[in-house]
This record gives C-alpha cells, sequence and structure tokens, in this order.
C-alpha cells in the first residue's frame, strides 16, 4: 500500500430536492481536505454523486408528473451545477441509475445470495418513507411517527431479503477494537461498538412494495434496497467487479488513504452495514469513516416543513463563494454540530474575513507602496525580537496547520491560521512601521517588518487555498506572485519576491451592515423570541430555577470584552447563545462539546452589547473557576 493516493467520498446524496448548507458542509468539507491533499502532492480521486432510487423518490416523481428517471436528471443536473458554482473540485459523479453502477449492484447482490450472505424471507413492520427506513414498535415515537423525522410511519408487509449481519457481527468488533482510528470521532466509535454489543438484527435489503429501483437479476419482482444500492457506489465508481479494475486496485486495495465523511445521521449505515458488506465480499475494509454533525438553526435542524432552510447560493450571490466555505468548516468541529445563523454569518465575515484577513492585507500593500514605491525589500535576517516571534509562529502554524488538515481537524486547522493572522495584525502595532518610516537609521527595521508581513500574507495565502480559493489567488496577486500553488512540504518562511505588489487592491471582503443585512434576508432569527424564555427569573428567585444539560457546540471571544466567551449551546434541537465570563480559565475551542448545565429561565440581558439567553453553572474555590460537566446524560435531560 502508498500514502500517495487518496480516495475522498462524501455520501452520496438523496435526489428528493435543492440542496440546502446542511447538505453542502460534506461536499465543502471534503472538497477543501481533497484540495489539501493535492498540495501535499497526492494523487487524489475525490468523488460525489447521487443516490436515486426509492420509494420516497417514485412518489415524488408522481407528484410532479415526472417519469422517476427525469425526476433524477433534474436533480442531478442542479446538484451538478450547485457544485460547479461552490467551487467543488470532485473528480467524478456517480448516480444510482447509471448503467456501470446498476451493473455492478446486481452481480453483487447475486454474489451474495450465491454465499447464502443474502436469503429469502418476509418483512412486517413500520415502515418510514422519507427515512427508507424500519423501526420497531419500542423505536416509534407518539403515535407511531418515526422516531427521526416525526412523520407517519406505515406498516409494510412483504417478502424481502435479508443480509446476514449477526453472522459478521463478532468479526467487524474485533476490527473496529483493532483499529481504534476507524470511526472517528471517538464518541462515535463507542456509539457503533455499543449498538453492535446490543446484537444485530439480519437486515431487510430489497422491496416490492414499488419499482423505482435496481431489479434482483435472479428475482425481478425484487428491487434492491437502498443500503446495498447506495453504499456500493463507493467501489462501483472504482470498476469493482469489472473487466477493467485499475482504478479498484489503485485507490483501494492499494491504498492507505480511504475516507469517507458522513453526518451522523447515517453513522449506523456506514460504520456497520457497508463494513459487513465488504466483509462479505472479502474486499479488504481500507477506508476511515470521519462523522460530522449537523448545521442547525436556533429553532433546531434545518427542515422544509419548518421554513427555516438556507440555500448556498442565496449566500454565495451576496458574500461570494469564500464567505460560506469559510463559515461552514469554521463552524463545524469533528463530531459535534454547529449553528448557522445570518447575525452570525455577518459577524465571521466582518470580523475574520474583511477585518482580520483583508485589512492585513491591505494595510500593508499599502505601505509597501508608501515607503518603497511598490517594491518588496529583500529579507535581510531578522532585526528585532518580534521579527523572529512572528517568523516562528509562521513556521510553526504550517506543521500545526498539516497536521490537522491530514486529520480532517479542518476547523482545528483554519484557528491555527487565523492564530497567525491575528499576530500579524498586532505585529503591526509593536513595530510601528509608519514611525520606522520617518528615521533613516531605522530603515533595515523597517525593511524586515514589511518583509516579514509580506511573507505571513504569502503563507496565509497557501494555507487557507484549501477552502478561501479565490481569496488565495487573489493575497498572491496583490503580493506579485505569478507562481501556482506551491506544495505545502516545501512551504516555509523565506521567499525571495521578484515582482512588485499591486498598485491597487480591491478589498478581499466589503464590510457590511448587520441590520441591513437581515432586512434583506427578512430574517427573525437575531434574536431568540421572548415566549421561548418561560418562567423568567431574577437571581434572587432561584430556588424557581430550571435546569437542563447543555452541549456547546460553539465558543469565542467576546469582541468588547476579554473576561467573556460568548457561547452557542444546543438544549434538545435548539441552539441558546450564552455569554459568560471564563476567557480567564478557559480556551475557547477546548469548551466545543463539553455538556454542562443551565439555567434555562433566566431572564435574558445584553451583556457588553451581546445577548445572553441563559446561564451556565459552574463551581468556584479561592481563584480557581469549573465548569460543572456531565457525560452520559444527552443535551435537554432535565437537572433536579
Amino acid at each position: 500500500m502508498t500514502n500517495n493516493l487518496c480516495y475522498i467520498t462524501t455520501p452520496i446524496y438523496y435526489s428528493s430536492g435543492k440542496v440546502h448548507i446542511g447538505n453542502a458542509y460534506t461536499t465543502l468539507a471534503c472538497d477543501s481536505y481533497a484540495r489539501f491533499q493535492r498540495l501535499m502532492g497526492r494523487d487524489t480521486l475525490f468523488l460525489t454523486g447521487m443516490d436515486e432510487h426509492g420509494q420516497k423518490i417514485e412518489e415524488a416523481a408522481a407528484q410532479a408528473n415526472f417519469h422517476p428517471q427525469a425526476f433524477v436528471d433534474k436533480i442531478a443536473k442542479e446538484t451538478a451545477e450547485l457544485w460547479q458554482n461552490l467551487r467543488i473540485t470532485n473528480d467524478d459523479f456517480i448516480r444510482t441509475s447509471q448503467p456501470r453502477h446498476v451493473e455492478m449492484v446486481q452481480k453483487v447482490f447475486e454474489q451474495l445470495i450465491k454465499q447464502d450472505d443474502i436469503y429469502l424471507g418476509s418483512y412486517q413492520g413500520h415502515y418510514c418513507v422519507s427515512c427508507e427506513a424500519y423501526f420497531t414498535k419500542t423505536q416509534l415515537g407518539e403515535n407511531e411517527t418515526c422516531p427521526d423525522c416525526s412523520k407517519p410511519t406505515r406498516i409494510i408487509s412483504e417478502q424481502s431479503y435479508f443480509l446476514r449481519l449477526k453472522k459478521y457481527e463478532n468479526e467487524l468488533l474485533t476490527f473496529i477494537e483493532q483499529n481504534p482510528d476507524f470511526i472517528q470521532p471517538e464518541t462515535r466509535k463507542n456509539e457503533v461498538i455499543s449498538f453492535i454489543k446490543s446484537g444485530l438484527e439480519d437486515l431487510c435489503v430489497s422491496r416490492t412494495s414499488f419499482k423505482w429501483g435496481i431489479p434482483v437479476l435472479s428475482n425481478p419482482k425484487h428491487v434492491v434496497y437502498v443500503w446495498i444500492d447506495a453504499l456500493s457506489n463507493y467501489l462501483s465508481a472504482l470498476g469493482y467487479g469489472s473487466i477493467d479494475d485499475t482504478k479498484y486496485q489503485k485507490y483501494w486495495v492499494n491504498n492507505k488513504n480511504i475516507v469517507h465523511v458522513v453526518g451522523k445521521d447515517i453513522l449506523r449505515f456506514h460504520a456497520i452495514y457497508w463494513p459487513i458488506m465488504l466483509i462479505a465480499l472479502k474486499v479488504p475494509i481500507n477506508f476511515k469513516l470521519y462523522v460530522h454533525g449537523w448545521i442547525l438553526m436556533k429553532t433546531g435542524k434545518m427542515s422544509k416543513s419548518k421554513g427555516n432552510v438556507v440555500y448556498p447560493m442565496d449566500l454565495v450571490k451576496r458574500y461570494g463563494v469564500d464567505a460560506i466555505r469559510y463559515y461552514l468548516i469554521k463552524e463545524l468541529p469533528l463530531g459535534n454540530d454547529g449553528l448557522f445563523s445570518y447575525e452570525r454569518f455577518v459577524e465571521r465575515y466582518n470580523n475574520e474575513l474583511a477585518n482580520d484577513l483583508g485589512n492585513l492585507l491591505s494595510r500593508t500593500i499599502a505601505m509597501i507602496n508608501k515607503y518603497y514605491h511598490g517594491i518588496i525589500p529583500h529579507f535581510q535576517g531578522e532585526v528585532t525580537g518580534f521579527d523572529l516571534e512572528l517568523q516562528n509562529l509562521a513556521n510553526q502554524v504550517i506543521k500545526d496547520f498539516c497536521d490537522d488538515f491530514e486529520n480532517f481537524r479542518l476547523q482545528s486547522g483554519l484557528n491555527k491560521v487565523w492564530q497567525l493572522i491575528n499576530r500579524a495584525n498586532k505585529y503591526i502595532d509593536e513595530t510601528s512601521p509608519w514611525l520606522l518610516a520617518r528615521d533613516e537609521t531605522k530603515k533595515d527595521q523597517l525593511d524586515s517588518v514589511l518583509y516579514h508581513l509580506v511573507e505571513t500574507l504569502r503563507i496565509v495565502s497557501e494555507l487557507v487555498a484549501p477552502v478561501l480559493v479565490e481569496s488565495s489567488l487573489k493575497i498572491k496577486e496583490a503580493l506579485g506572485i505569478t507562481s501556482t500553488n506551491i506544495l505545502l512540504t516545501n512551504l516555509h518562511f523565506g521567499y525571495y519576491y521578484e515582482n512588485p505588489v499591486s498598485k491597487n487592491v480591491a478589498p478581499l471582503f466589503q464590510r457590511v451592515i448587520l441590520e441591513e443585512e437581515l432586512v434583506y434576508f427578512n430574517n427573525d432569527d437575531k434574536t431568540l423570541k421572548e415566549e421561548e424564555i418561560i418562567d423568567e427569573i431574577t437571581i434572587d428567585d432561584f430556588t424557581r430555577v430550571s435546569l437542563k444539560i447543555g452541549e456547546i457546540i460553539s465558543s469565542q471571544k467576546h469582541p468588547n470584552a476579554s473576561k467573556l466567551l460568548v457561547l452557542q449551546v444546543k438544549i434538545d434541537s435548539k441552539i441558546r447563545q450564552i455569554v459568560s465570563g471564563i476567557a480567564d480559565y478557559y480556551n475557547p475551542e477546548s469548551l466545543v462539546g463539553k455538556k454542562i448545565v443551565v439555567v434555562t429561565n433566566l431572564k435574558p440581558v445584553k451583556i457588553r452589547g451581546i445577548m445572553s439567553y441563559g446561564m451556565i453553572l459552574t463551581a468556584e474555590y479561592k481563584q480557581d473557576i469549573e465548569l460543572l460537566e456531565v457525560f452520559k446524560l444527552p443535551s435537554g435531560a432535565d437537572v433536579k
């Protein structure tokens, strides 16, 4: 096997409608990872595509007066166009209605029947058309609704084929325990292990109640059920089972770097059903599974029925493609949920993109044009301790960024880059180049300062290239760099500049006014409605306090107060913003994922310009403060 290859996949998306930003996150994350892998010099294959079969699509097509094939053709065309607009660099676009996929799935199904790993039986149970899943009585919600989407289920009784899961559960469990990095993050791995140890039931893998699917060759009244069909795309795209299986041998059999990226809602299918299929087929389980959370609104998970869906192109048309790519990658730590609100989006856009990065570029280019007529001074060695500190940080950030992205810690990688950007902005204030320019005896210092700023921006442009695909090029163009992206393995402080900087540089990101943006999007999500805060109390009424478990999904420093953090806390399926005075005791990034105790019926207050809708509980002893944490109970659990 080789480390010079990379095969990365998104789940294939269900062809039932328009893609929203919750769906788009996975593709954007995989694209950023694929771009990074290419910048590491690896032969990279990036796959995405469409899941086009099933009862839900058959019914949706009929309702729209389309033949199912015409219906999915339309959805696939729209989705492929969206990926182009988001600058997705997928190398292949697999569709489950394509002959190359249909033929492979039929061969696999027949092979598993022949091996007695698939057998014919019968099934009766509650079925959710929307989720394409069966549920037992004990799993159902109120009034026999689906526990995942809350829609009514149907009782379905039919003859079906079943995949023998129980036969392979011990082998799979052994594999997971012997490969601790197979499922990441670890919380998801533990969830899978627990589910397997509770005992697997054989899986229904065919249907007879609808026709829009891949027929079973030996029994055509059955169509292959969605998960055997959909999961096989990762191999059918490589030509598995075909006469020419060169790609399969190269990118699967002989590759140590295969990555499946999925949302937590389809964890079980990828961590249990898919590897069991591979074991039965005697195909090596060479992949790693990275599991991410959901992009939530303050009203919970995005849903067309709730009317809280945000579509990517609405943001791209107003802010540019880099803004949405940056926000989604920065907002979602691996394994946890993230938050989308227009208020939060605009804050990140203004503060981090326009101010931190954009102003750094504008100030640097302006000073070089003013003091050196656009010519970048050559590097003569560090003159001050500030110079050496910035250079050392830059080289360390390169190393840390590559380590983070290599392990799919995309948010953490971007955070490292912004540490360098913020340090460069501080460096300008520390060195005061405008004062150095007035003193001829300090020309060496001015040379060094401006060189260090330019070099920092060049390094930043290379590191953000997987995410800020347009801004990266704009920064290099402003610096007079005409070469394409260099390999990150060769990136270090000490570039020799031959060309002048641009004379006029348009802002990378034009600042916007929050209130105007909220009006533009007709958004009422700026603050929680007062009626959502029940039983308002003051501290004196603490005996009537309502306490619940909340999960911190985001944490950042308060822009106007050094001792305050602004937390986004998930309670049940809703998000609360809480301002807390714990900045002296906790690094913001270290809080993400912690489950804490929240006062939920405290009267909302504005703290240094930012609304807070609750209070987190801490323990205090002498000069130390510690959060009260829980580890097993889910968010939303009552504390009594």
